[in-house]
Order: structure tokens, then sequence, then C-alpha cells
């Protein structure tokens, strides 16, 4: 089993969740860093995403990549890029193997979203984040970015030993 910490923190909207990823988690990522994103539909992955890519310094606009798979996006102060990937529309492992993400992984930060049981294979130490929205009522459409969300971020492997996230 690998050691991990966890942490957990209260977005109440599409603001709050770009703060956490830039604020909390992104000072800490380097090159070679795997983050897996889970959360239902709607629960803000891709808003959690854009946060990391503002922070870091990255070319954007940070979208979801769902119909293309995987994007690029090069760094415009000198860090690593940020390759951001959908594996909602993959049906297998071999199918993320495909994409050879192990090629860049060593040079870029990258984030998974849907990856859980799926994204793994890419590094022994990641950041696995789970977003919750909060139980109850409909997902407004005219304002998805609304209603609390619970960010749960754990920390798995001995690259994380010893680093504290504070929200």
């Amino acid at each position: 089993m690998t050691a991990s910490s966890l942490t957990t923190l209260i977005a109440a909207d599409g603001d709050a969740m770009r703060r956490i990823a830039g604020e909390v988690l992104a000072p800490h990522l380097r090159a070679g860093d795997v983050v897996i994103l889970t959360g239902d539909l709607g629960a803000g992955k891709t808003t959690f995403t854009q946060g990391l890519g503002a922070a870091i310094g990255v070319r954007g606009p940070v979208a979801s990549p769902t119909f293309i798979i995987a994007r690029t996006h090069p760094s415009l102060v000198g860090g690593p890029a940020l390759i951001h990937v959908d594996a909602y529309r993959l049906n297998s492992l071999a199918e993320l193997d495909d994409l050879d993400l192990d090629t860049t992984v060593e040079d870029s930060i990258t984030v998974v979203e849907w990856g859980e049981d799926k994204a793994e294979q890419l590094a022994a130490d990641r950041v696995h984040v789970t977003i919750a929205r909060e139980v109850g009522g409909e997902v407004d459409m005219e304002r998805p970015d609304e209603g609390l969300r619970t960010v749960t971020i754990r920390l798995v492997g001995a690259r994380w030993a010893g680093v504290s996230l504070v929200g």
C-alpha cells in the first residue's frame, strides 16, 4: 500500500474551484506530476484544470478536451506544459496507453479527467482529486459554476511525503 495524505476543502463556486487548484495544489506541482480528476458531469473537473493552467502559466484557454481526448498547453513562463486528458470516452487501459502519455509525462504536468482506474499506471506518485457536488436539487445549467462542491485531494506516493496542502 502506498502512503497518502488527504486534504478536503469546500468550493462555493467556479472561482473558488479555480483558487483551490491555483493556490493550494499548483504551487506544489512540477514536471512529471500526474493529477487524476474524478467527479460527476458538471462537478468542476475542467474548472479545476483551468485554475491549474492559469497558476502554472500555460497557454490557454483550458477547455474540456472531450472530443479530442488530449490537449497540450505549452508553458508561457518556461515551466512544464500542461497535458489535459479526458478519459471519459476511453473504454480501456489500452486506449489510454495508445495516447503515448508515458512519452510526455516526465516533462509535463499531466491532468486526466475521468482517469480513476485508468491513469494510475502513468505514475506511482500522483495526486487524486475528487470533486463532489452538494447532494439534492437540480444543477442549474444557466449557472453551472454555482453550488457547493467538496474537493478532496489525496497525495499518493513518496514524491508527496512531507507535502502539506494549506487551504
